[in-house]
């Protein structure tokens, strides 16, 4: 069971995989995958030993075809001829011969349960009687069983690995584009697996949508705890995109599951190079181990909580903030006090943050953003559009101040009685959680739970606090990302507010903030990528084009575009996308409105303005009149 409250590792058997075994008490390992076409064996084995070299402990490739198959094993050959142990994995989707002939060649063979025996997914609705049904899942078994034997007098190990993007019409149809229709795509594979007593599998489910990613996977472990199963689990959200986006939404669905115990290997899919995953991936572990070994934190989950099914928490609506309001952003600008030092900060607009806090230093009028200011009580004077703000130590004088919003910072520690009658007699107070505890999003959860449980509804934002420099900003996206994401999977947050006491520019505090939001699908303020990392299947320059896509369309606030290397998981992932550009065949690519594909094969060099002008035409471009 998930200790909501205190971190340990979800208990799983080793899987062994190469010489480098996963799961039981092993460290979370790390991967990648490489973009080299794999029948460029040279190609392959350099950028394999990259990825090696670079910390990646397995290394995925793609295998189309049986050629790609075959030639495995030279790839294998050439890696280990330069003295390079990391376990290899084969790819594979559509065709199960290719799963068998890869299994003699590889450590490890991905089978996606979307595409190995059920065809490509078309969208279409397809009815089955009970009897029907049985007889699909026997077609699957005869055909998987013979690759579980090669694996077996192999020792190749598998992974059964869902994509959301591709899951089969029989299992959309019956049982709908939900989670419980991807975990039973993945049940149908171990329930075999388990049959044939074959144990060296690990499970991965994928999304670009991170609330689809964490919902699904959290599911997927109830369902094999009560089934007695304890397989080992492979994290990534796929098509993330590149930048800062690939890596805050990342952090946001990984971080949400490795911060409750759940997950065994993680990959960080980035629309970059492989290699440049590896130390993004190792952040994201390191700072979710620190908190290994931590002092217990003694809580009580809320009756109401449903972790698999999580619904927003109910709060009164304070202003702004609370109730059914987006979460908002607090931003921190106490180091700005002088005219020259907020002229240096030029906020933007599609980042402004709702609330600036500023202590004692309330800028002139003149000089202040678009937004509302909250100053330390004690210099409150009630100018308008100001807010004040109490620590634990002043509340009780909070009764005699007139504001209509009040702030008040809280620990789980200082929740005793006196502020529960404080806030159960203040429904317009805003609750500031805080937490310096090794596992703070423990003590998040547990002052949050605590407050449900007594029946209060303030609502709750959520102060976390680092000490990055300016150098080290993918490191507080990444900390703050993965910090947060399991609070706004639970629905306990009704606002952010980061703060960071390095170098950070505000701007990119701001930022982030914005991003984590976006990235857990709770606000949107900006153009969404979801864009593959690439792959030997990839069909297109995709790192260029994504490129020139986003130059071009980053001022289009809130549509969804996406960018496929392929059409593997291209139409599916995408399927919430406003437009798609996804590749075809070699140096062709397909053009997307929602799920229908509008315009084929249209020729790479031209791709890019053609789609321009599907969105133009289509009249979601602003910009034209």
């Amino acid at each position: 069971m998930i200790d909501l409250f205190n971190y340990r590792r979800r208990q799983t058997h080793k899987v062994n995989i190469g010489g480098t075994p996963l799961g039981e008490g092993n460290p979370i390992r790390i991967q990648s995958m490489t973009n080299t076409v794999t029948m460029d064996t040279e190609a392959c084995v350099a950028q394999t030993l990259r990825i090696a070299q670079a910390g990646g402990e397995y290394v995925r490739l793609t295998t189309q075809g049986i050629r790609e198959a075959e030639n495995m094993q030279y790839i294998n050959a050439g890696v280990r001829a330069s003295g390079c142990n990391v376990p290899l994995v084969a790819d594979v989707h559509f065709n199960p011969r290719v799963a068998d002939v890869a299994a003699l060649y590889v450590e490890k063979v991905r089978v996606n349960p979307g595409n190995y025996v059920d065809s490509a997914r078309t969208f279409k609705h397809l009815e089955y009687t009970d009897e029907e049904y049985a007889e699909e899942l026997k077609k699957i078994e005869a055909r998987f069983v013979p690759f579980l034997n090669i694996c077996k007098e192999n020792h190749t190990a598998i992974r059964i690995g869902v994509n959301h993007g591709s899951l089969s019409d029989r299992i959309m149809s019956r049982y709908g584009d939900t989670p419980e229709g991807i975990v039973e795509s993945c049940m149908e594979f171990l329930r075999i697996c388990v049959k044939e007593n074959f144990r060296d599998v690990v499970i991965s489910i994928k999304a670009s949508n991170t609330v689809v990613m964490v919902r699904s996977m959290r599911l997927l472990v109830d369902v094999m705890e009560r089934e007695g199963m304890s397989f080992p689990l492979h994290l990534g959200v796929t098509e993330a995109g590149d930048g800062e986006d690939g890596r805050i939404k990342s952090a946001v669905g990984i971080g949400a599951l490795l911060a409750d115990g759940i997950g065994d290997t993680i990959r960080v899919s980035l629309s970059e190079e492989p290699e440049a995953e590896i130390p993004v991936a190792r952040k994201l572990v390191d700072h979710i181990n620190r908190r290994n070994g931590h002092l217990m934190i003694p809580a009580q989950e809320a009756a109401d909580f449903n972790y698999l099914q999580p619904q927003r928490r109910r709060t009164v609506a304070v202003k702004n903030i609370g109730g059914e309001n987006v979460p908002v952003v607090i931003a921190d600008r106490m180091d700005l006090q002088a005219a020259e030092m907020m002229d240096s900060y030029r906020p933007n607009e599609n980042f402004q943050p709702d609330y600036i806090y500023c202590g004692r230093n309330l800028p002139p009028a003149n000089q202040r953003e678009k937004a509302a200011y909250i100053v330390d009580a004690d210099c409150w004077t009630g100018e308008e559009n100001t807010f004040p703000a109490f620590p634990h130590n002043l509340m009780a004088v909070m009764a005699c101040c007139p504001a209509k919003l009040k702030f008040l910072f809280l620990t789980y520690a200082s929740l005793d009685e006196e502020a529960r009658a404080c806030l159960r007699h203040h429904p317009e107070v805003v609750v500031v959680s805080q937490s310096n505890h090794p596992n703070r999003l423990g003590e998040h959860r547990a002052l949050i739970h605590e407050l449900t449980r007594e029946g209060l509804t303030n609502p709750v934002v959520i102060f976390q606090q680092y000490g990055c420099s300016a150098e080290e900003k993918e490191d507080f996206q990444i900390e703050s990302a993965a910090d947060m994401g399991a609070l706004l999977f639970d629905g306990l947050c009704d606002g952010i507010y980061l703060y960071n006491n390095g170098s950070l520019s505000h701007a990119d505090i701001d930022a982030t903030a914005f991003g984590i939001l976006q990235a857990a699908r709770l606000r949107t303020s900006k153009t969404e990528y979801i864009s593959c990392p690439g792959c030997g299947r990839t069909l297109y320059n995709l790192q260029d084009t994504i490129a020139r896509i986003k130059e071009a369309t980053a001022h289009l606030k809130g549509l969804k575009i996406g960018i496929m290397g392929c059409i593997v998981n291209g139409p599916g992932e995408m399927a919430d996308a406003d437009y798609g550009y996804v590749g075809a065949a070699r140096g062709k690519v397909s053009l997307y409105k929602k799920k229908e594909c509008v315009e084929k094969n249209i020729p790479e060099e031209d791709a890019v303005e053609k789609l321009l002008k599907l969105i133009r035409d289509n009249g979601d471009d602003p910009s034209v009149s």
